[in-house]
């Protein structure tokens, strides 16, 4: 089974998550991984006296700020996690969505996020190499526009859905510091098919992160992944935990 999984700055610190990936790989799945790291970013923000700024769980990102990105996310968050996952026994591999021309993006939105990018075009060539060699890519999601080659800071869940695409991955696990997606009501939802999700970013149900999570399962269905989740560490090696995102009618995961 080939999976994406991408896991939240928060959900890094669990101490479940080295022995959840290590177990799920030998149990025969196929594993890239991409994670965030935004906290960090805030925190060396803040250090620097700067305040971040967010819309709709995207981060602004001037081109100053996105050397302070790049340091953080693709230097100490990624070989931090690739340290602690081979200690596990997890032989892992960091790369940036820079590396091996693995992410190219178009300016995201409007472009008054700045320096931020969504995926245009993803060359998944680096990731399949080092999956076939054995290796766990791990992938920090900072990539490169398309029109000038300059950086840019990328969405952890965009950056892993479509690097999900590109592979034609069986399932996108969104692995955060939440057990699911809630309703209006505060309850998980167990499944969702696609058009609930849209009227659930529509009316405001899904808000902050959660609206990029959401955003991203949807544009990983069209481009062919079979399934998307989105859960907490427990999902990676529990196929029932979580809420189940497909194209059409909703149906149970496979045990």
């Amino acid at each position: 089974m080939m999976r994406v999984i991408k896991i939240g700055g928060r959900a890094q610190g669990d101490s479940r998550l080295p022995i959840a990936l290590r177990d799920a790989r030998a149990g025969g799945d196929r594993l890239c991984v991409v994670h965030g790291g935004g906290d960090e970013v805030t925190a060396l923000q803040r250090a620097l006296g700067q305040e971040p700024t967010f819309v709709n769980g995207r981060r602004a990102t001037s081109p100053e700020e996105l050397n302070l990105v790049r340091m953080v996310l693709s230097g100490t968050v990624n070989k931090r996690l690739v340290g602690l996952w081979q200690q596990a026994g997890v032989p892992s591999v960091g790369i940036s969505g820079e590396d091996g021309d693995l992410l190219r993006c178009a300016v995201y939105g409007d472009g008054s996020l700045g320096a931020v990018g969504e995926p245009h075009t993803v060359k998944p060539a680096v990731v399949e190499i080092l999956m076939d060699g054995g290796f766990v890519p791990v992938v920090s999601p900072v990539g490169r526009f398309v029109q000038d080659g300059s950086g840019c800071n990328v969405n952890g869940d965009d950056a892993a859905s479509a690097i999900a695409g590109a592979l034609g991955a069986d399932e996108l696990l969104l692995v955060a510091d939440v057990d699911g997606f809630r309703d209006g009501g505060g309850t998980v939802v167990a499944h969702l098919d696609a058009a609930t999700a849209a009227h659930y970013i529509a009316t405001g149900v899904a808000t902050g992160g959660m609206i990029a999570k959401l955003e991203a399962a949807l544009r990983a269905l069209e481009h062919g992944v079979t399934r998307v989740r989105i859960g907490g560490v427990a999902a990676i090696t529990d196929p029932a935990a979580g809420t189940v995102i497909t194209r059409a009618t909703a149906v149970a995961p496979s045990q």
